[in-house]
C-alpha cells in the first residue's frame, strides 16, 4: 500500500452551520484496481465527480461502503450512473436496503428531519451492480463486518491501512491532543460495537482513515481509545440519568468534560464545527438511553458508579 495513491475528496455542505472537514471520501488508485470509500450523499455528487475527474480518475472499479446511512451511502446510485461498471461492496443486511431505498430514505427523514432534505434523496443501486465479498476483486483489499455504529457497518483493510467508518467514532483536527467522540445511534448495543473495535485492534493496522474526519497514522491508539469512550460515556449517561431534558445533555457535557480528557479537546475546534459537534453529543445521548432503558435497575446503578 503506496499513501501517495490516496486521496481524500472533502463533500462539506455550505448551507450547514459546521459542516466541513466532516463528510468525506476517499480514492485509492492502485495498479490493477482503482477503489472509492463511500461516496457519500446524493447532494454532493456532482463536487465529488468533478475533484475525482480534476485528479486524473477515469475509472473507477469499486465503490466501498461503510455502512448505508445518508451521509456516506446515499449518493450510490447517481454516482452508478456516471461509471456504470462499478461494483459495489456493502454489507449484506445493507444490500436489499440499497436495491430498493425508499424505507431507507423513508428512515433517514424521520430520523434527520430537514437535513436529509439537504442530503438529498437516496437512488437505487441496481442489484446486479452491489453485493458483499471478503476479497475485494485485484484490489488486495479485504472486508470485515463490524457492527456497533449501525447493524451494518463494514471496515476495510488495505495492507496496513484501515478504511474505518464510524467502528471507532468520529474525530476531527485540534492544535494538541486529539479530539474523539463516540457515535452511537438508537439500537446500540455496546458489547457488539467493542467486538468489533477489539477484532480491528487485532488485525494491528498502522493507519487509519476516519469517515468522519482524516487519516491517522496511530491506528491502534485511536482504536483503543474509541473503546475507552465507549465505556467512560455510557457510564456518563448512566450518572445523569435521573435528570430531564434539556438539563440532562448539559450535565452529560459537564461530567465528559471532567472525566474525558479526549473530548475535553472540543474547546479547540472552530466555533461552527463545536456547534456541529454539540448537536450531535444529544444524537449519542439517546443512543445510549435506549440501550440503558433495556437493563435491569441494578445493571444501571453498576454502570453509574463505574462497577463494570
Amino acid at each position: 500500500m503506496e499513501l501517495d495513491r490516496l486521496f481524500c475528496i472533502d463533500l462539506d455542505q455550505p448551507t450547514l452551520t459546521g459542516f466541513r472537514k466532516f463528510i468525506s471520501s476517499w480514492c485509492y488508485r492502485g495498479e490493477q484496481e482503482t477503489f472509492l470509500v463511500d461516496p457519500g450523499p446524493l447532494s454532493t455528487i456532482p463536487q465529488l465527480i468533478a475533484e475525482l475527474r480534476r485528479n486524473g480518475v477515469e475509472r473507477i472499479d469499486t465503490i466501498l461502503l461503510t455502512h448505508i446511512h445518508i451521509d456516506h451511502a446515499g449518493g450510490t446510485g447517481a454516482l452508478l450512473r456516471e461509471f456504470p461498471q462499478v461494483r459495489v461492496i456493502c454489507h449484506p443486511e445493507g444490500v436489499r436496503h440499497m436495491i430498493e431505498p425508499a424505507k431507507l430514505w423513508l428512515g433517514s427523514r424521520q430520523v434527520l428531519g430537514s437535513l436529509a432534505e439537504v442530503y438529498g434523496e437516496i437512488l437505487p443501486v441496481p442489484a446486479a451492480s452491489i453485493g458483499f465479498s471478503e476479497q475485494v476483486g485485484a484490489s488486495g483489499v479485504r472486508a470485515y463486518l463490524t457492527p456497533g455504529h449501525a447493524q451494518h457497518h463494514c471496515c476495510y483493510l488495505l495492507d496496513d491501512l484501515l478504511f474505518g467508518g464510524e467502528v471507532a467514532g468520529v474525530r476531527s483536527e485540534v492544535a494538541s491532543g486529539i479530539y474523539m467522540r463516540p457515535a452511537t445511534p438508537p439500537r446500540f448495543f455496546p458489547e457488539v460495537a467493542d467486538d468489533s473495535l477489539a477484532r480491528m485492534l487485532d488485525l494491528r493496522p498502522r493507519y487509519l482513515v476516519f469517515a468522519h474526519y482524516g487519516l491517522v497514522d496511530e491506528a491502534e491508539r485511536h482504536l483503543q481509545l474509541g473503546r475507552e469512550q465507549l465505556r467512560l460515556w455510557l457510564q456518563g449517561v448512566a450518572a445523569t440519568a435521573c435528570l430531564a431534558e434539556p438539563e440532562r445533555e448539559e450535565a452529560l457535557f459537564a461530567w465528559l468534560q471532567q472525566r474525558d480528557p479526549v473530548y475535553r479537546n472540543i474547546h479547540q475546534l472552530p466555533q461552527d464545527i463545536k456547534e456541529r459537534e454539540r448537536i450531535f453529543l444529544g444524537n449519542t445521548l439517546r443512543g445510549m438511553s435506549d440501550y440503558l432503558e433495556t437493563l435491569g435497575a441494578d445493571a444501571r446503578l453498576a454502570l453509574a458508579v463505574g462497577a463494570v
